[in-house]
């Protein structure tokens, strides 16, 4: 569903905009409901809420004495947020998030097919070189496309 990078910017209020083609996107599938959050305290989340809530009945099964699971949903409950986008594509993005993934001024807004992410221009541009795909990340990816095609 979400594919690509669009430039936005954080206003001064913490509103958020969504660029125009994640907007049109959401519209498309009357998407108003969203969860803002954290996984890695570098980058924000925004996920249509019925995605996320799709996570939560995965991790619910796991939930009871897993650590792992446990620092997951501490890290992605402390940060996270239900919000309604407006008419125009806007929401607040909570101060403590903001605080925690130094979202602020130029941002970069990324499509991860179910979700965006959402993380500084400057810093993801500044780490960019360190991303470029190895021969063993090619490798596995076409691996794990070569056995979809299977399917």
């Amino acid at each position: 569903m979400f594919r690509g990078n669009h430039p936005a910017k954080v206003e001064e209020s913490g509103r958020l905009k969504v660029p125009v083609p994640f907007k049109q996107l959401l519209d498309a599938a009357n998407i108003t409901d969203l969860y803002v959050t954290t996984e890695d305290g570098e980058r924000a989340q925004i996920w249509p809420l019925d995605e996320w809530k799709k996570i939560e009945a995965r991790l619910k099964k796991h939930s009871v004495g897993n650590r792992a699971v446990k620092n997951y949903l501490d890290m992605t409950g402390y940060h996270g947020q239900e919000v309604k986008m407006d008419a125009q594509g806007r929401f607040v993005l909570s101060q403590i998030l903001r605080n925690r993934t130094n979202l602020e001024g130029d941002l970069a807004v990324i499509g991860r097919i179910t979700h965006l992410e959402v993380v500084s221009k400057v810093l993801f541009e500044q780490a960019l070189p360190a991303k470029v795909p190895t021969e063993d990340d090619l490798k596995e990816v076409d691996a794990i496309l070569s056995a979809e095609s299977e399917d």
